[in-house]
């Protein structure tokens, strides 16, 4: 079992930065894909960022594209989304989750689907004031 618990959320003016954590109580950490989701009032929960195992290779959301950045520290444990020109449809509960490897060359596309994710955190709130 693998708890993931994030933190950084808040309130933020459009235009503004946050960046999101999230940590791992896995020691294994450093063979868990990766992956930030976001869930707005009255949405399905979507997918916003993920990164491989080894941090190597990374996929984005084509709105978010250029704004954000996911990167993750093995030693630490701690996986980050760094956002920056924030915008008022940015807001939402934004998830961590935590994949187990697979057998098969990492696919961007693949690791946007929210099945590909064996654990999930509670969740922290952003919203964007316009």
């Amino acid at each position: 079992q693998v708890l993931l618990a994030e933190s950084g959320g808040g309130l933020v003016q459009a235009g503004g930065s946050l960046r999101l954590s999230c940590a791992a109580s896995e020691r294994a950490f450093s063979t868990l894909n990766m992956g930030w989701f976001r869930q707005a009032p009255g949405k399905e929960r979507e997918f916003v960022a993920a990164i491989s195992a080894s941090g190597d290779n990374t996929h984005y959301k084509d709105p978010v594209k250029g704004r954000f950045t996911i990167s993750r520290d093995n030693a630490k444990e701690t996986v980050y989304l760094q956002m920056n020109s924030l915008k008022p449809e940015d807001t939402a509960v934004y998830y961590c989750a935590a994949g187990e490897p697979t057998p098969y060359p990492w696919y961007g596309l693949s690791w946007s689907m929210r099945d590909m994710y064996d654990y999930w955190g509670h969740g922290t709130q952003v919203t964007v004031s316009s």
